[in-house]
């Protein structure tokens, strides 16, 4: 490599100031050019690859043939390759079916789904919705016989949870607690007073709930037994069917958005009620207008309960309480003709039989709901008994 400086004070300077360099004549007097010759690659080692750098600049520099609407691309630089695109391996169509219908089968066999209990006077038989992909099924009831100590008192339940099990697990779990507490506030009182004592029962699990800031509500349906007494209460649609001689009496009245005196209450409270998809529902959400829980609805969704009291006479045979899954698709009087020749002069085994009827008829008509039935002999709690 040969280089020239030029410097003032040198006697190598001109004083024309004409310009010293190797291969450049523009570079001012107070510039050093520099200039180095292409290293020749003939006969050297690394030949292969100044050929293969000259082949990439070549290839990158635009041909004179190139159209001029075409992007330019400057002379010795090198073009980036793109990534190619990820390559997608289709799933197995098989596989995939088989995973959905392995975890399809994993929640149909969890043992949760069927839940039975039977006493001497009373049958529980709750079923999972099947066809829904439910991870839990969301019913409860309770059936305590001895409430609270008092083997004259009893206390019978269905609980349908809405938005998850956590409001219908809670209430199976604690109002059994509350109305013994309250109903030993009243003890001898009359049927108002005991009917007073359910309310209070049915407003603090309501209050307690609320007070853990969980989600999801349910609906529920009580039946209080003590002394010849029968107090029935109920916030939603869960139901209370009495069989009086083989006629169908119902005690409870649905709490939907559709009933009109449902309705203007909730408008009375600047609330709205709208028909979605055929269903009338409060705020467009929900379709029962009374329950435990649902915060985010409490102001129009109350958990203020209806109650009737009446005697349990000999004509007074048994009582159906069960969850909307089941009165959605079978009505009062038959749900009392499929239940009856298993019920009356029977035992207990029978009494599951026709819980377990009454489930499977709801499921045969359709319903992917999940059904809870509870059957409660009343002649045990008779007054003339």
């Amino acid at each position: 490599m040969s280089c020239s400086v030029a410097i003032p004070s040198s006697p190598v300077f001109s004083p024309s100031r004409r310009p010293l360099s190797c291969k450049a004549a523009s570079a001012s007097p107070e510039s050093v050019s520099v200039s180095s010759p292409a290293p020749s690659t003939a006969g050297s080692p690394l030949r292969p690859f100044g050929l293969l750098r000259a082949q990439i600049r070549e290839e990158a520099s635009p041909s004179p043939k190139t159209s001029s609407a075409a992007p330019s691309v400057a002379a010795g630089s090198v073009l980036k390759r793109r990534r190619p695109a990820p390559l997608m391996v289709p799933v197995d169509g098989a596989a995939a079916a088989a995973a959905a219908a392995a975890a399809v089968a994993a929640v149909e066999s969890d043992p949760s789904n069927e839940v039975e209990e039977e006493g001497n006077d009373f049958a529980a038989y709750c079923r999972r919705g099947r066809g829904r992909r439910r991870v839990e099924m969301e019913d409860r009831h309770v059936a305590q016989v001895a409430l609270g100590g008092d083997p004259q008192v009893a206390l019978f339940a269905v609980f349908d949870g809405h938005g998850g099990k956590n409001a219908a697990e809670f209430a199976a779990q604690n109002m059994p607690k509350f109305m013994a507490e309250e109903v030993r506030k009243v003890e001898g009182g009359d049927s108002d007073e005991i009917e007073g004592a359910v309310k209070k029962c049915y407003l603090r699990t309501d209050e307690e709930f609320l007070k853990r800031e969980e989600s999801g509500g349910a609906c529920c349906v009580t039946a209080l037994l003590q002394k010849g007494g029968l107090t029935v209460s109920n916030t939603g649609d869960c139901r209370a069917v009495l069989s009086r001689a083989g006629t169908a009496e119902a005690l409870t009245s649905d709490h939907r958005a559709s009933r009109e005196d449902e309705r203007e209450r909730i408008e009375n409270l600047g609330g709205f009620v709208v028909n979605n998809r055929g269903t009338w529902r409060v705020q467009g959400s929900l379709a029962v207008s009374r329950g435990i829980g649902d915060a985010h609805l409490k102001q129009w969704v109350v958990a203020d309960p209806d109650t009737r009291t009446l005697l349990v006479d000999p004509q007074c045979e048994f009582l159906v309480l069960a969850s909307d899954g089941l009165w959605d698709k079978v009505d009062n009087q038959e749900a009392i003709d499929i239940a009856r020749p298993l019920c009356i002069g029977n035992d207990k085994v029978s009494r599951m039989a026709a819980c377990r009827r009454l489930v499977e008829t709801a499921g045969s008509r359709g319903s992917t709901d999940d059904i809870s039935v509870l059957i409660i002999q009343l002649q045990k709690f008779s007054g003339s008994s």
